[in-house]
């Protein structure tokens, strides 16, 4: 069956380009739904990984186990994203996201060195730094997420642009793990560490 060619007032026929479809949002695809969740899903499991590296009694190896598990879980989500990943260039991109948020960045090695007092510094020592590793954790994955998920690369990734969103991530990643923490200690069948199966 043959198609008659639609003509415009000229008797030419138009051809796709001169009148362009009207432009809706992209609308998310299963495929994007699921790398998200998975994106998601990763960033949760390091932040609840992470903040087991508070447990470690020496101070300032905790911060550089630390900064491992952010390398790893960054790693893990430029493969969710099909991203080139240079390990050198992300620790950068971790350090200088890091290095203007004054409060977190200082906590972090306070929290850490408190462990050197005897009985109470190596007590709340840890607390903090299961907390301040978990949460961080968190804030620099989410970030990294929504910085990929809007078509960026790590090449692309502005540290300083994103410093404001981190916080607000650190801030709702502090909720999280301490949920979390509260979760597991009101059903420790819950808590990997304690169910081994």
């Amino acid at each position: 069956m043959a198609t008659a060619d639609v003509k415009n007032e000229q008797g030419e026929t138009p051809n796709a380009t001169d009148n362009p479809a009207p432009s809706t949002p992209e609308q998310p695809t299963d495929e994007k739904v699921v790398r998200l969740k998975q994106a998601q899903k990763t960033v949760r499991n390091y932040a609840m990984g992470s903040m087991a590296v508070g447990l470690i009694p020496v101070p300032l190896v905790d911060i550089a186990a630390l900064t491992g598990v952010q390398l790893k879980m960054l790693h893990k989500l430029a493969g969710v994203y099909e991203i080139e990943f240079s390990k050198e260039l992300v620790k950068s991109l971790i350090g200088a996201l890091l290095g203007g948020v004054i409060p977190v960045t200082v906590a972090s090695p306070l929290a850490s060195l408190i462990k050197i007092v005897p009985g109470v510094g190596q007590a709340s020592g840890t607390i903090s730094m299961v907390v301040m590793g978990g949460a961080g954790t968190y804030a620099v994955g989410s970030v990294f997420v929504e910085h990929f998920e809007s078509g960026g690369t790590f090449l692309t990734f502005d540290p300083e642009k994103a410093k404001g969103k981190f916080k607000t991530l650190f801030e709702e990643g502090k909720k999280v793990v301490t949920r979390k923490k509260k979760d597991e200690s009101a059903n420790p069948s819950t808590n990997p560490s304690t169910n081994p199966a």
